[in-house]
């Protein structure tokens, strides 16, 4: 269920027996042929999908990250690194106030992870520090398990690539099926190498692939993609919430 959904007295008969929710991270970056939002989008349905049967509620997906890559394409928006980890802190700490101690993370980028992971080291320490009640996160990337990525190499191999890959378009097509667009890829997969800054970024990959082949994605491989993203997460969660 969406908190999106709820009020505040709602939210607060759920916390007398539960206290246990998902928070969905994304980033506002260029994702060539894509939507700028695609990494808030997928984060935020494969998360609520996967808390849907233990009616868990989903906030609101942060749409803004750790993007400074991609920041001489238009409509890309970064934060700086001690922005975002004081933003992940004090969404964590607004959720303790309120009653919930048990916090899965649903991340859709990959430059999100250090600083998320940052947030939880310094929020844990504050905590024991404080003295105050505990709180436990996990953090959880929604492509990062093996069902995607068997699904990956099965399908595309190599032209998966790492940026703008077949696997988020192939993903897209299946969840706005009425808004899928073609278009012509030269050379058919991208290529691949290091760089430095946001103008070398674009220098090298001047239409925001990375090694890729978008062309080859599907609806079909969408859903699968999608089924294997939200049962990978679905059992991840289970686990950490069995912890002891």
């Amino acid at each position: 269920m969406k908190i999106s959904e709820m009020n505040w007295s709602q939210v607060e008969a759920y916390l007398q027996r539960d206290d246990r929710a998902v928070l969905p991270l994304g980033s506002t970056e260029q994702h060539a042929g894509l939507s700028l939002s695609v990494d808030s989008i997928l984060s935020e349905r494969v998360g609520v999908e996967a808390a849907e049967p233990l009616g868990v509620p989903v906030f609101p997906v942060v749409a803004y990250g750790i993007t400074p890559y991609f920041l001489a394409y238009p409509g890309t928006v970064s934060l700086r690194v001690e922005t975002y980890a004081r933003l992940v802190q004090d969404i964590l700490d607004s959720l303790h106030r309120a009653g919930f101690r048990r916090i899965l993370i649903v991340n859709g980028h990959g430059g999100n992870i250090a600083t998320i992971q940052a947030a939880f080291y310094e929020i844990y320490s504050e905590r024991r520090a404080l003295g105050r009640p505990s709180i436990r996160c996990r953090l959880v990337n929604w492509w990062d398990n093996p069902g995607v990525q068997r699904l990956s190499k099965e399908l595309y191999g190599v032209a998966e690539g790492s940026h703008a890959t077949a696997s988020e378009v192939a993903v897209t097509q299946y969840l706005f099926p009425d808004h899928i667009k073609t278009a012509e890829l030269d050379p058919p997969i991208a290529p691949s190498g290091r760089f430095y800054d946001a103008d070398d970024y674009r220098r090298r990959f001047p239409d925001g692939r990375i090694g890729s082949n978008p062309g080859l994605a599907t609806p079909e491989h969408g859903k699968q993609f999608y089924d294997a993203a939200v049962a990978a997460i679905a059992e991840t969660y289970a686990e950490f919430l069995a912890e002891v």
